[in-house]
């Protein structure tokens, strides 16, 4: 119960890839690929968490994102 109570609270967040990987750093592909960002244009949503936080902020010249 307790579980399903702080998923209602975490907030959800899409995130969607809007430019190209190639060429790109290899950690930063790494960091697209470990969201679920394969191609440009494909959409994800995720709950909200501090890493989730670092992923975004060192991939953010690569992606939208969008609060839910």
């Amino acid at each position: 119960m307790a579980k399903a109570k702080r998923e209602a609270q975490a907030s959800s967040i899409k995130i969607k890839l809007v430019k190209s990987l190639s060429g790109r750093n290899a950690k930063h592909i790494a960091t697209a690929h470990s969201l679920g960002l394969n191609k440009t244009g494909k959409e994800v949503e995720h709950v909200m968490n501090d890493a989730l936080k670092g992923k975004i902020s060192q991939i953010s010249y690569l992606i939208q994102t969008s609060e839910v």
